[in-house]
């Protein structure tokens, strides 16, 4: 049993901490999640290490600590046995990759680093270790090695930061049952296999403490070996040699002669410039809020803290008090920003009238809203926020309306407030900017204003100039581009369950951070603008697709879609009845009962009671169940993975869909609504959330029912508008191949033509299986899949899979070039292009890492179809709404999903909407090859699709 508090040995003012380094990067890596920054380096093993760091300088405050990793190269153990460590594979480069920069990072927290030739981490601490004991000064060492147990006495003890657990003599006997004094011989009995250390055959934990308590060491031990009778005893006579070099290979050496002294080991104040620059490189951000704001990480004064590689959005959570953000404690007004007034709370009418003169004197104003909640159907103005710049000088003022906590001033009446505002949000020709206007356009509605003349917003600004090299939400903006940190929502609110919803937070303090949303937002255009001026087919896809769809997409969120939920009711109960039987098979094919959802119970029934072939091993050396794993293992005709994944897959939809979306309708519109994320996919896709609607299956059974429960109200019909095979049609534009022109062209079935052109058969003489085939390779082709995935999915040998490749590039040549050429614009640009200019930056096309290039060359190829197929329907999408707002049709556009749009029309109207949606959509943009829209009717989503 381990301890969880310091032992009195431990000095907590200040002890003597020794890190190992190495131990706690490998583990780190296994155990963090692969995290990456924006740029694509690897990051998670730099972040748990320094997060362990912090923990036990936050903990234990020490004027004395080191950091110890092991060198490259052998040591003296590799002279005495040239068999150690052999078997351990080389560092993968993802982990390599991230020493370096944990190495800067350390000694930029001012920590004493050794990286000593020919010595390994353990003897360089075991050392250091032994000197202070020699000064009766007591050592913490940190690290998650059991061999370093050996040096546990009166005065060092283990920490393990991993569990926060810690090992003292006591405690070390209980772990393994024998003192610290006896770990090595009790290393040197078991054997290491991960160092490659022999051990006794046969000889495992029980017995080695069973043999050191009955002859206290290894020496008394070979003295007596004759009286150990059977096999193991016969083991341990043979290996008598092998024990005494076991012995040596686990001991740790604490007399080294080293470069250093425990003199050298003293703390240095940080370097923040340093931390700043690296903690910015590598987008660890509450680290980087610290050092902006002046602070060391990890000072007593901070505490220990959770970090986080993400920011929520500023621009819809912060502005709510419904959702929370990592962040620094310190709160810091933007009165002295450059070049700006100090911010104004807006109090009194004259104050106000003030403002409205600026407004209505400025070319351009941000605007943000303060709001009692997400949901942007339920949420209510709490306050205004506004800026403007007059020449030189920025304006910013936070107007509150509707603080409501005890003792809350005097505030202007809102509904006065707004109803002032009101005609110059609603003059289309008053231009204005946000961040995530979208959202406040919605709250406005909510008040029956009708906000136009939304000319910018900062998110997609961003979105447009470079869709992978940030977050869109303004923490990460302000960061980026303004090297400036933004107060925290938590900061001014609280977190957890007594977070404040913002109408309870006192004035004195949501002011500056609600003038900042609006100063902030300005600053952000007036840098990000230009950027985009500067790029004139970057500056068309945000003036021509992006600013545009944007009140689109809000109209669409608005009108919301209507849900049969007893339809979805019956469903929730005949897929809990499926999950019961299935439940009832799985333990009868397992022959015990377990829980279906334990990853650890599945672990034993598949692999240990059933053995069944382990796919793969998780970063901690356990069989995987994860889903490629469990599909494998049913493409191999295994009865329980094939039904586990439909467990899975039915109860997915349970959760997700089934018992959820009932919960999701609005309680006053009757409707669900969900909400679309412009700034999110990086190939300019949409997706959605609440609920997300990309995700529901359209070819299982379950799926088209979930489809079904999506209705048009009575008198009313849903019209689904699909297009046909468009990612094709635009390889055949992009590769301009005369095979594929011709095809569509003519109007031929594309996967027919293509399976007449791989088999060599004619059109009409084209099997259901070669049709088939020839689909996956136009599928697959196109989202660049090897040989081996194509073998894979045809279950087909991976020859024949290269043969049907082989031969569909034969036929279609272009696309072949296409693919060679694009990959190496790719490489020379480090971006590709959609046909409307749209980029999709590609920061890995030149990594060492050969699996990240290869990724990076197969999105080379992919972005330009599907960027550009985005770019179709939301150029779709902005041409039909125009329509609508003249149309003398009873249409509503509802919802899109991947390549298409849903609508909900009068039954007097179907033919005319459903001829001009057909027109627009097909007319959106031209290529050398129709664009083709299915559309369809019915009462419900799945019987229009």
């Amino acid at each position: 049993m381990t301890q969880s508090t310091p032992p009195l040995n431990v000095n907590p003012d200040s002890p003597f901490i020794l890190v190992d380094g190495s131990s706690y990067l490998f583990r780190a890596f296994h155990a963090m999640p692969p995290l990456t920054n924006s740029k694509g380096q690897a990051t998670g093993a730099i972040f748990g290490v320094v997060n362990m760091l912090g923990k036990l300088i936050e903990q234990y405050q020490p004027e004395k600590m080191a950091v110890i990793f092991d060198a490259k190269g052998k040591t003296f153990r590799h002279e005495m046995y040239k068999e150690y460590k052999a078997h351990r594979p080389p560092m993968p480069e993802e982990l390599s990759s991230q020493i370096e920069p944990l190495h800067e990072i350390v000694k930029a927290l001012g920590l004493p680093l050794f990286v000593i030739e020919g010595v390994e981490a353990d003897d360089v601490i075991g050392t250091l270790a032994r000197q202070a004991t020699e000064t009766q000064h007591d050592t913490l060492i940190s690290t998650g090695d059991k061999d370093m147990a050996q040096l546990v006495n009166e005065h060092v003890t283990l920490i393990n930061t991993m569990n926060d657990s810690l090992s003292t003599p006591e405690s070390v006997k209980e772990k393994f049952g024998v003192r610290p004094d006896q770990i090595i011989d009790y290393l040197a009995l078991v054997g290491d296999s991960a160092d490659n250390i022999p051990g006794i055959p046969k000889c495992g934990p029980k017995t080695a403490v069973k043999w050191l308590v009955a002859h206290d060491n290894i020496d008394r031990l070979i003295e007596n070996a004759d009286s150990i009778g059977g096999k193991i005893g016969e083991n341990l006579r043979n290996h008598l040699d092998q024990l005494k070099l076991s012995r040596e290979l686990t001991t740790i050496k604490t007399d080294c002669d080293l470069p250093v002294h425990l003199s050298d080991i003293n703390r240095q104040p940080a370097d923040l410039q340093k931390l700043q620059d690296l903690f910015q490189e590598y987008e660890f951000r509450t680290w980087l809020n610290q050092v902006m704001a002046g602070e060391a990480p990890f000072s007593k004064s901070n505490g220990a803290k959770a970090h986080s590689q993400t920011l929520t959005k500023k621009s819809a959570a912060a502005k709510t008090g419904s959702q929370t953000e990592q962040a620094s404690p310190t709160l810091r007004s933007k009165a002295a920003l450059d070049a700006s007034e100090p911010y104004e709370t807006v109090f009194t009418q004259a104050q106000f009238d003030a403002w409205l003169e600026r407004l209505k004197n400025a070319e351009l104003f941000a605007i943000d809203t303060e709001t009692t909640s997400l949901n942007t159907q339920q949420a209510q103005v709490v306050g205004v926020c506004l800026a403007v710049k007059d020449g030189t000088t920025r304006h910013a003022c936070y107007i509150p309306l509707a603080h409501d906590y005890e003792g809350a001033p005097q505030q202007l009446d809102r509904d006065t407030v707004l109803n002032t505002l009101k005609p110059l949000l609603e003059d289309a020709s008053v231009a204005k900017c946000g961040q995530n206007l979208k959202y406040d356009w919605h709250v406005l509605q909510n008040h029956s204003i009708n906000m136009q003349g939304m000319r910018f917003d900062t998110m997609l600004e961003s979105y447009t100039l470079n869709s992978v090299a940030t977050r869109h939400n303004m923490d990460d903006l302000a960061l980026k581009y303004l090297n400036h940190r933004t107060i925290h929502f938590e900061e001014i609110a609280g977190k957890g369950k007594k977070q404040l919803t913002f109408n309870q937070i006192d004035i004195d303090t949501a002011a500056p951070y609600a003038a900042e949303d609006a100063d902030i937002t300005l600053q952000l255009h007036e840098t990000l603008w230009p950027q985009l001026q500067a790029e004139p087919t970057l500056e068309k896809v945000f003036t021509d697709i992006e600013m545009p769809l944007m009140p689109v997409l809000a109209r669409m969120e608005r009108n919301g879609v209507l849900l049969d939920t007893g339809m979805l009711a019956q469903q929730s109960e005949e897929i809990s009845e499926k999950l019961s039987s299935l439940e009832q098979k799985a333990h009868l094919i397992a022959g015990e009962v377990f829980n279906l959802n334990s990853s650890k119970q599945l672990q034993v029934i598949l692999f240990e009671n059933l053995e069944l072939p382990i796919i793969k091993k998780t970063p901690k050396g356990q069989p995987s169940t994860a889903e490629p794993v469990l599909v494998e293992l049913a493409e191999q005709g295994h009865e329980l993975p094939t039904l586990i994944l439909e467990y899975r897959s039915l109860a997915k939809l349970k959760s997700t869909y089934t018992d959820s979306l009932p919960k999701q309708i609005d309680p006053d519109s009757g409707r669900v609504h969900t909400s679309y994320q412009q700034a999110v996919a990086s190939t300019g896709r949409l997706s959605s959330t609440e609920p997300n609607l990309q995700n529901i299956p359209v070819r299982t059974p379950e799926g088209r029912r979930i489809r079904q429960a999506f209705i048009a109200r009575p008198g009313y019909k849903l019209i689904a508008a699909d297009y046909s095979q468009i990612e094709l049609r635009i390889m055949a534009h992009l590769s301009g191949d005369a095979g594929l022109l011709d095809a569509f062209a003519h109007g031929k079935d594309i996967h027919k033509a293509t399976a007449a052109e791989i088999f060599g058969v004619p059109l009409d003489a084209v099997t259901s299986e070669q049709r088939r085939s020839a689909k996956a390779v136009n599928f697959g082709l196109i989202y660049g899949m090897s040989a081996f995935g194509l073998a894979k999915q045809l279950n087909v040998s991976r020859g024949l899979a290269q043969e049907y490749i082989d031969l569909y590039f034969a036929r279609y040549p272009g696309v072949r070039t296409y693919m060679e050429t694009t990959k190496e614009n790719a490489k020379a640009n480090g971006y590709v292009e959609t046909l409307k200019g749209r980029r999709l930056y590609l920061p890995d096309i030149h990594a060492r890492n050969g699996q990240l290039r290869q990724y990076a060359e197969r999105t080379a190829i992919n972005a330009p179809m599907q960027g550009t197929a985005a770019d179709i329907i939301k150029t779709a999408m902005i041409r039909i709404d125009t329509w609508l707002k003249d149309a003398p049709l009873d249409l509503k556009m509802l919802m899109q999903v991947h390549d298409e749009l849903v609508f909900e029309v009068a039954e007097n109207d179907l033919e005319n909407a459903k001829a001009e949606i057909k027109r627009l959509m097909e007319s959106a943009m031209e290529l050398k090859v129709p664009l083709i829209v299915d559309v369809g009717e019915g009462q419900n989503w799945d019987e229009a699709h």
